[in-house]
Formats: C-alpha cells, sequence, structure tokens
C-alpha cells in the first residue's frame, strides 16, 4: 500500500519502491522538501498483480526502484539464500521495470557500481571502468545476479540505471559504509569509489524528472582508501579513534563471498550534471565535507 502523499510542486507523482529503506528515506526527505508529490510502497517487486494495483492507484509518473536484497548482515547471506535473491533482484527488479514500461512510467534504479575488479587494464590509480564496460566480477552471488540483471534492464527504454558504490550518509546509520567499516576489528586498506548520498541522491531526482535512461555510474569521482576515510572521520569525527588493517588475502578467510574493489569513471555524469549547474564534487572534498556536517550535528 502506498503512503505518505504531498502536495505537488509539479505535475510529476514519484513513487518510491523499498519505502520503509535507508536510501529511500532520504530520498522521500528530498523530495518533500522540493514539495514534490511522494508516496512510498512496501509492495513484494516479484508481484506483478500487486505492482501493477499500486501502479494504477497512485498513477506515478516516476518510480523510483530502492528496493532489493542485499544481504544482513552483508552479501554473505546471499550465498545461502540464492532463490530469494533471484526472486527480489532479479525477477522483482525485471518485473517492476516491464510494469512501468507498460504503464509508460519513467523507471529509476538504483543499483550497484560492484560488478567490477580491479584488473590490468583498470589497475588501482588507473582508468576507472565506463558504463559501458562488461562487468569482470562474480565473486559473490549477489555481484553476480545484479550485472545479469543491469544487463537486461538496459533494453527498457523507460530504465535510468544508477550504479551506486558504497554509500555514505551524513550519521553513523547501520546501512552507511563508514559505520561498516569503523566497527570492523580489522580493515583492508584499497581504493574505491564511493557514493556519498548528500552530493549524489539531489543528483538522482534531476535525472529521473529530466527522463534519462541507460546507465550511470553514480559515485563521486576518483576513489579513496579504507585508510583514507578512516583518517578523515578521525580527523573531524572521532578523535580518539583507532583501526588495525589487514590483506585482501586475510579477509578472505573469514569471508563467504568475494568483494568488489575497483574504481568507476563517473564522468559521465560530471557532464551531464553541467547542463543543470551542478557540479559533482570530488570524493576526497565530498568525504571531507561529509565527515564535517556529522560534526555540526553531533555526531561521535
Amino acid at each position: 500500500m502506498a503512503t505518505n502523499g504531498t502536495k505537488s510542486a509539479s505535475d510529476k507523482v514519484f513513487l518510491i519502491w523499498g519505502g520503509e529503506g535507508w536510501v529511500a528515506g532520504h530520498l522521500k526527505e528530498m523530495l518533500q522538501q522540493q514539495n514534490e508529490k511522494v508516496f512510498t510502497t512496501t509492495v513484494r517487486m516479484e508481484n506483478r498483480e500487486a505492482v501493477i494495483a499500486e501502479l494504477e492507484r497512485v498513477k506515478p509518473t516516476h518510480v523510483l526502484n530502492c528496493a532489493g536484497c542485499t544481504g544482513r548482515p552483508n552479501v554473505d547471506w546471499c550465498e545461502d539464500n540464492k532463490e530469494q535473491v533471484i526472486r527480489s533482484n532479479v525477477i522483482g527488479t525485471l518485473n517492476l521495470t516491464d510494469c512501468c514500461f507498460l504503464k509508460n512510467v519513467h523507471c529509476t534504479v538504483f543499483a550497484t557500481g560492484c560488478i567490477y575488479a580491479y584488473d590490468k587494464n583498470h589497475p588501482p590509480g588507473g582508468e576507472g571502468y565506463l558504463e559501458a564496460d562488461p562487468a569482470n566480477f562474480g565473486g559473490s552471488y549477489y555481484s553476480a545476479t545484479k550485472s545479469k540483471v543491469e544487463e537486461l534492464m538496459t533494453t527498457y527504454s523507460n530504465c535510468l540505471i544508477l550504479r551506486l558504490r558504497m554509500p555514505v550518509s551524513d550519521d553513523l546509520h547501520p546501512r552507511s559504509f563508514v559505520t561498516k567499516i569503523s566497527k570492523y576489528e580489522r580493515v583492508v586498506n584499497i581504493p574505491n569509489s564511493n557514493t556519498i548520498l548528500h552530493d549524489l541522491l539531489p543528483c538522482a531526482i534531476l535525472l529521473a524528472s529530466a527522463g534519462d535512461t541507460g546507465i550511470y555510474n553514480f559515485t563521486n569521482p576518483g576513489a579513496i582508501s579504507h585508510n583514507e576515510v578512516l583518517t578523515l572521520f578521525k580527523k573531524h569525527v572521532r578523535p580518539d579513534f583507532e583501526w588495525k588493517n589487514f590483506s585482501e588475502e586475510e579477509q578472505s578467510k573469514i569471508l563467504k563471498a568475494g568483494r568488489s574493489n575497483c574504481e568507476l569513471n563517473s564522468d559521465k555524469l560530471a557532464k551531464r550534471m553541467k547542463d543543470f549547474g551542478v557540479e559533482v564534487k570530488d570524493v576526497h572534498t565530498a568525504y571531507d565535507e561529509c565527515f564535517q556536517r556529522m560534526k555540526a550535528n553531533g555526531t561521535k
């Protein structure tokens, strides 16, 4: 059942799928602040009849799909629950996109960039992966299903696919990348692309509202290592914070599934945002400002 409608500043109607989730909550708040008409829903994406009924009830112009299965407490869960992962991340995602297509509704899918791994052509500090590069990481069942469903979704002319990586919010929400690594006993130290939600979710709304389709690497430009992130965290938020490192080989011994480490090239996003007069801040600047906001808000 869709809930939480607001008086609209335009003729757009947004319906957020996965309405009780972390990213969905941020999007809802941003849209309400823009005085847009926004609803949320928790209808299961794989239930075709319920999805169609919800679309007919709300009559959205734009669906923002934040639903899906990432696993709790992490993607290792997906290795033992493959049928459920397929039901949500493959069947469900495609079903919702297809229903939106049949109803002439624009559909934005908040996807993942964790479908790549560094290789000889894309080493740390080298060229980042482009939107058109084929996925090369299948070390986790989660990532393997995500790359396959993305390839299928590109068929749909109503679909915008945003590849997030290691998303971070201005608080220490349990789903935030910073919260996760700050609680680990030991962390690897590898540069990666990250998505600072404060900076990039407004860009998602702009792209969806404009009717953009296709794939965008949805990360702040550049890559940042775990140690660089935690050094900034220590500087601004928690001065007494300490951490220890270990190698990828040591990490692999305690994980059921592999982890994607890569840099995405976000030039396409940065160029498109210039059309709206928006600058996408590099990941180091974005993190520094994120932690300054945390400190100002009293987060510790």
